[in-house]
């Protein structure tokens, strides 16, 4: 079924869902009563975007499609919405600082042994928020993320509502000092997030087969890695189904010792493998595929829109330039 011309397919051209009195609501109701009693609005919420959102329930059907091979029952696509509220409700107590409610295994956290700066590329995959409870509470990890701030702008007010502390951990996109600040950080042995399955148009892309299909990934996280020559792993918080959660984190490339020759060549491996690791969690866990949109009509609609890495304002290129003198990547 294809889908009506006037609904925009673009993740940033949709209207943003929910009033902010709702959220405000939600949120003391979470937070007075308890997570489990407060788990109990998640069925109507998440029937209501199944009922009464067409546009998210084609995504989340063609999404399944793609997966299962077969349409999805009706069954199936309720709990892909569920898991979805599931994890937004799941940011109050995360942001609360309230670990002790969740059950949470880490996989890859050798990978900070001793601990030192990296950068973490995931997608709208599982929570990035429960990554907190590793960063702030296992490992005395600091954590920033780098994002739109247009991007959820009702949720994150009322999420900064809660914690007035997070909004030091993000990192605008877009900016002119974006990655002087990103670099500064790192410089200090944290650790930066990036999404990179997501772009705002004219953003350097580079498509890549995708669950059977073309799809556009952005290529910033890993030109950042690249110019800034740090570890870039995988990270991906996912979501187990009542208070469980995984916090998965594998190697994808490290650029510290990569000859300039050979960076554009390791950043096209990075996003190879980056998206080939993606697509096995994805297949793992489909519940956790956060994207409600057609996430491949940006390949479909500009097939020939590639990456092109040997530009001269590339990062990735034989060049030494400051980042300073870069515009700064977007996820």
């Amino acid at each position: 079924m294809s889908q009506p011309d006037s609904e925009p397919t673009q993740w940033h051209a949709r209207r943003e869902r929910g009033h902010t009195a709702l959220i405000r609501l939600m949120v003391f109701l979470s937070l007075r009563v308890g997570r489990r009693i407060s788990r109990l609005l998640l069925t109507p919420i998440s029937l209501y975007f199944l009922l009464f959102v067409p546009a998210a329930r084609r995504a989340s059907r063609d999404f399944l499609h793609q997966v299962y091979g077969r349409p999805p029952r009706l069954g199936e696509i309720y709990r892909h919405f569920h898991a979805f509220a599931s994890t937004i409700h799941d940011r109050v107590f995360f942001l609360s600082g309230r670990f002790d409610a969740f059950e949470i295994e880490v996989e890859g956290g050798e990978q900070f042994e001793p601990p030192e700066s990296a950068i973490l590329v995931g997608a709208h995959f599982g929570s990035f928020d429960v990554l907190r409870a590793m960063g702030r509470v296992e490992r005395d990890l600091s954590i920033s993320m780098m994002m739109y701030p247009e991007n959820a702008q009702k949720i994150q007010r009322v999420l900064a509502a809660i914690n007035p502390e997070r909004a030091r951990d993000i990192i605008p996109l877009g900016q002119i000092d974006s990655m002087l600040e990103a670099s500064a950080r790192l410089d200090q042995g944290e650790l930066i997030g990036m999404l990179a399955d997501r772009s705002l148009g004219g953003d350097p892309m580079g498509t890549r087969p995708f669950l059977g299909r073309p799809a556009g990934f952005a290529v910033g996280p890993f030109r950042m890695a690249a110019i800034l020559r740090q570890r870039l792993l995988l990270m991906a918080g996912i979501y187990l189904g009542d208070n469980r959660y995984r916090i998965h984190f594998e190697p994808l490339a490290d650029f510290r010792e990569v000859p300039r020759r050979e960076r554009s060549m390791a950043v096209e491996a990075a996003m190879d493998r980056y998206v080939e690791r993606l697509e096995v969690l994805v297949r793992d866990h489909p519940d956790n595929w956060f994207n409600f949109f057609d996430f491949w009509a940006g390949a479909r609609d500009d097939p020939g829109r590639e990456t092109n890495l040997q530009g001269n304002v590339s990062p990735t290129s034989d060049s030494d330039e400051s980042p300073s003198t870069k515009a700064s990547p977007k996820e």
